[in-house]
């Protein structure tokens, strides 16, 4: 047995998960290990084609379709999103972070198409929750790993206009607010809806036929289950049995609302590492977009406020930027980032090694789990 093997094997064994799919790809060399059961009643073993609901996974692949209408000519980083976003038009931020949401001042600027990507638009998750004006956000949000519940694009973006934000537009980082903004702003700028951008720019010409928004009943037998960690160690059901995703989600979160596989993301990290060509030689993004979706760009303190989730290091477009090798997986370089159903990919630049690590139980905080670490230990060390 190999090490990745017993690697996710312990967690299965210990109840830690009902099952995972580990992906470690090298090259052309590409180890992958299905274990486990699709649910935790072990009515169906995992496969190596099994469907997870992937989170904010989800983020890198909205970053890129932001960049690929930059590329097009559509947008353009440091252009306001109040022209396709008009409801942004006006923020209001309020006046200090602690301050409450009715003591607010206008926004001393307006918010680029480069602040969301960034995650400097003024919206979003610091490391301190209790601020009122994220409080008013997070009754709003709910919990991302559940698009399904949230209203339509229109509805959704005029609720948020009526919250104050946090910070001034470039101050700091703030987490998933700005990813969702980002799909609303595609869907806006393409003319076409998000989920119809993905699959004609990304999913199609990449080979990833199993990710979507939506499941449909010709692959229900492959979606896992997604469950909660609940009193001494047991696993709770997180959401019905088809998650939402049995019709297409009124609101397609480009924050965390995709499924897809571990080939398909090995797909789509190998695009990157290919600096932005497909396999058959298709462009899907030039250099320049991949350089930037892979480059941080956060200065050294906005990443110190940002340690609950950034760990002190940085970010790029989509996704987490190892900058300091703080743990044996920290390659300087290193892009991607973790979904909250229990979900991670990342790509190594300097080596091209792409690895996935796909479960169905969701994290309890920012910090990742233990499986991810040793999974990440793993592919770092073989």
């Amino acid at each position: 047995m190999s090490s990745l093997h017993d690697t996710l094997r312990r967690s299965v064994d210990d109840g830690t998960v009902p099952g995972a799919v580990g992906l470690v790809a090298r090259g052309d060399d590409v180890e992958v290990v299905a274990v486990g059961s699709l649910d935790a009643e072990g009515t169906a073993p995992m496969t190596r084609d099994a469907i997870f609901r992937i989170a904010s996974v989800t983020k890198p692949v909205t970053a890129a379709a932001v960049l690929a209408l930059v590329e097009d000519g559509r947008l353009a980083l440091d252009t306001p999103v109040a022209e396709w976003l008009p409801e942004l038009a006006k923020p209001t931020v309020v006046r200090t972070p602690s301050s409450p949401v009715d003591d607010v001042v206008p926004a001393d600027r307006p918010i680029t198409v480069e602040d969301l990507l960034s995650f400097r638009a003024g919206w979003g998750f610091p490391d301190d929750f209790s601020l009122p004006a994220v409080q008013a956000l997070l009754a709003f949000q709910q919990d991302g790993r559940a698009p399904y519940l949230q209203p339509g694009p229109d509805e959704w973006l005029a609720a948020l206009a009526r919250i104050p934000m946090v910070q001034q537009p470039g101050g700091a980082w703030l987490y998933n607010t700005c990813s969702d903004l980002q799909g609303v702003l595609v869907a806006r700028a393409c003319g076409s809806s998000f989920p119809a951008f993905l699959a004609e720019r990304f999913f199609g010409p990449l080979g990833m036929t199993d990710t979507a928004f939506t499941v449909p009943e010709s692959k229900r037998a492959r979606f896992t289950t997604a469950y909660t960690p609940g009193e001494h160690g047991a696993l709770k059901r997180a959401d019905t049995p088809d998650g939402g995703f049995s019709r297409p989600p009124a609101f397609p979160s480009g924050a965390g609302g995709l499924v897809s596989t571990a080939d398909d993301l090995l797909a789509f990290g190998r695009m990157l590492a290919d600096d932005g060509t497909a396999p058959d030689g298709t462009r899907v993004l030039s250099p320049t977009s991949v350089s930037r979706m892979t480059t941080n760009h956060l200065t050294a303190a906005q990443r110190e406020a940002a340690t609950l989730f950034l760990e002190g290091q940085g970010w790029g477009y989509g996704g987490q930027v190892d900058i300091a090798p703080v743990d044996p997986w920290n390659v300087p370089g290193r892009y991607g980032w973790v979904g909250g159903t229990g979900t991670t990919a990342h790509l190594v630049p300097p080596t091209g090694t792409v690895t996935v690590l796909l479960t169905q139980v969701a994290m309890t905080s920012p910090t990742p789990t233990r499986l991810m670490r040793d999974f990440w230990r793993c592919a770092a060390e073989g």
